[in-house]
């Protein structure tokens, strides 16, 4: 059976086919605004708190006003119209003051995909902040499969290695270390990212792409993904899922796990 979808718009719940939002608003015409999806299962969203400490960043960087004491109680209202069915919550604010709230399907995901590089220069005034502005990653990820992959993997002019456009991306290298882009290279600040490098030891740097296409094994990781391996780059083979790809599940499990189960007792 599939999921019914609700949408909150300024805290008004109806299902997502019939809602509705004004249409002067430069969230739309503009792209001007911010944007978190946070997973859920069975009803209960994973790492909540960071992600709208995240939406507030975000927002602050680009001066959005948030009121999150608003924002809290529509989520639980949703949630409450959601049910305990796994999913996703959207949430976006708008340069026009909406607040939307919208309760999805997740995307199907393979247990590995495919890679193939595109050229990609971080916005200096962007940097960090997840804004509705995505056409450049979304365009990524069409060129990428122009080239017979199934998800792009950004690289800088100067040759750095970025990420994928809606995931992290870790590798093992060559000599060993297990990888992974710094933040000071431009990419998200991202949780899932935060949650694997928290359970497994983890190198962190500028490197550049020879060192990834020389890699054992690679994974992307990010919310709807937890970690998926990734099976080729740039159409070099790779073992996938490799052994610290199954590490890296492993360990964001135990995450998930103890921060859920912790969330139920509470209650």
């Amino acid at each position: 059976m599939s999921l019914i979808e609700f949408a909150s718009v300024d805290g008004e719940i109806r299902p997502t086919a019939e809602a509705t939002i004004a249409l002067r608003d430069d969230g739309l015409y503009r792209g001007d605004g911010v944007f978190e999806v946070i997973r859920l299962y069975g009803g209960h969203l994973f790492a909540l708190a960071e992600h709208l400490d995240r939406i507030e960043r975000s927002a602050a960087a680009i001066e959005l006003p948030v009121d999150r004491a608003r924002l809290e109680p529509e989520i639980e209202a949703l949630l409450a119209r959601h049910g305990d069915a796994d999913g996703q919550l959207r949430i976006l604010l708008t340069r026009g003051g909406r607040r939307i709230l919208l309760t999805e399907e997740l995307p199907e995901h393979e247990e590995t995909l495919s890679l193939a590089t595109v050229t990609y220069a971080p916005s200096v005034i962007l940097t960090g902040v997840k804004s509705l502005s995505y056409a450049a990653n979304m365009q990524a990820t069409r060129l990428a499969a122009r080239q017979g992959a199934d998800e792009a993997l950004l690289v800088r002019p100067d040759g750095i290695v970025l990420e994928a456009p809606t995931s992290t991306v870790f590798w093992v290298s060559a000599e060993g270390p297990l990888r992974t882009p710094a933040l000071s290279t431009g990419i998200l600040q991202s949780i899932t990212r935060s949650k694997v490098i928290s359970q497994l030891q983890v190198e962190e740097g500028e490197f550049e792409l020879d060192d990834l296409l020389g890699a054992r094994e690679a994974f992307l990781a990010s919310t709807t993904r937890e970690v998926q391996g990734v099976s080729a780059v740039d159409g070099s083979a790779l073992a996938a899922p490799g052994p610290r790809t199954l590490d890296a599940q492993e360990g964001f499990t135990r995450t998930l796990n103890a921060e859920l189960g912790a969330r139920s007792a509470v209650r």
